[in-house]
């Protein structure tokens, strides 16, 4: 009953599907090295390159739980194609991911939390305000996407898919965030803004005294600085591979 099914996948898989794997297994546990996570809800997707493919957490692990090879592998439609799997998926995480990844087929990856902060944030009539560099990245690409209960109903995947449009950050109004990134460590990037950006926000409307915000100009002109902070030799790709090491310190069995 409380035993994990211990599956050894790396001799198994594609050298392309190996390394979506270790990255998307740090991803989760770097959730819960930042108290991201939810008990065993939320999810982060990423689609193995090369392939219509996705990755997905094993319904009922905490995050903590979660390695590189009991993670899942799902068509498109959600249905496991991972021979002899034990494990199964989340219906209303699936909702949500398969939405995302149809619409935006250039984005690696698809995270989901339910940060307070985000919820708050994204529960005001005005959404995300101005109020910091955090924010200014995320205002440069950011939707909103109306709540309508439990994620498992169908009919909300394309109303999800035409709020996201092209954007990178969205808030479920009520619900929480949702990232997309070109890479895992895009995705993980992105939601670290987002999140930096919320709890910002929050604290700062606790304050008495008048709130500056960053002028619509500056947030107009960063969409090309934050492509240089987070993807360039600065941001995502370089910040990546340290919070990847930082992982194996902590976890040294997540990339099993």
């Amino acid at each position: 009953m409380y035993d994990i099914p211990k599956l050894q996948l790396k001799d198994q898989v594609s050298e392309q599907e190996w390394k979506t794997r270790v990255e998307l297994a740090a991803a989760y546990r770097l959730l819960v090295m930042h108290n991201w996570d939810d008990l065993i809800h939320t999810h982060i997707s990423a689609r193995i390159p090369g392939t219509e493919d996705l990755l997905i957490n094993a319904f009922g692990l905490a995050f903590e739980e979660v390695t590189a090879s009991n993670l899942v592998k799902i068509d498109i439609e959600g249905n496991i194609i991972q021979p002899d799997c034990p494990f199964n998926i989340n219906p209303a995480g699936f909702t949500i991911h398969s939405a995302v990844h149809i619409a935006r087929p250039e984005a690696q990856c698809a995270l989901h939390l339910h940060h307070p902060d985000a919820i708050a944030v994204a529960s005001c009539k005005h959404g995300l305000r101005p109020y910091s560099q955090y924010s200014a990245f995320a205002l440069a690409s950011m939707a909103y996407h109306n709540y309508e209960g439990l994620a498992v109903n169908a009919d909300e995947i394309k109303r999800l898919q035409h709020d996201l449009g092209k954007a990178n950050f969205m808030l479920l109004r009520n619900h929480g965030a949702l990232t997309m990134g070109s890479t895992i460590g895009d995705a993980f990037m992105h939601m670290y803004d987002l999140l930096r950006a919320c709890e910002i926000q929050v604290k700062m409307q606790q304050s008495q005294d008048e709130l500056i915000e960053v002028p619509q100009a500056i947030i107009d002109g960063i969409k090309a600085q934050a492509n240089i902070v987070h993807t360039g030799l600065t941001g995502g790709q370089k910040a990546w591979p340290a919070m990847m090491r930082r992982v194996k310190r902590s976890y040294p069995d997540f990339d099993q």
